[in-house]
C-alpha cells in the first residue's frame, strides 16, 4: 500500500454516487511521489515517498524541520 514516509498518509475508502442515489465503494488514492530530497544538514541525498503537499511544504521550510514536526528522524 502507498504510505507517505513522514505524514503517515494513505489510501481512504470513498463512494460513488449515481444519479440515482447508489452507492458502490472505491478508493481514493493519494498523489504520492518518490522523491531524492537534498538535506544540506546531511550534506546528502534521501530518497522518500512523498505527497505533492509534502513536497511544497518541504521546499519551504527544508526536509529536516518538516520530518521534526512530524516526529520522524530521517
Amino acid at each position: 500500500m502507498a504510505k507517505s514516509d513522514i505524514t503517515g498518509k494513505r489510501k481512504l475508502k470513498a463512494q460513488n454516487v449515481s444519479h440515482s442515489n447508489i452507492k458502490t465503494k472505491r478508493w481514493q488514492n493519494v498523489n504520492i511521489q518518490t522523491r531524492r530530497v537534498w538535506v544540506p544538514e546531511f550534506g546528502r541525498f534521501v530518497t522518500l515517498k512523498l505527497t505533492t503537499r509534502d513536497i511544497r511544504t518541504i521546499d519551504k521550510i527544508g526536509a529536516l524541520e518538516y520530518a521534526k514536526r512530524h516526529g520522524v528522524s530521517l
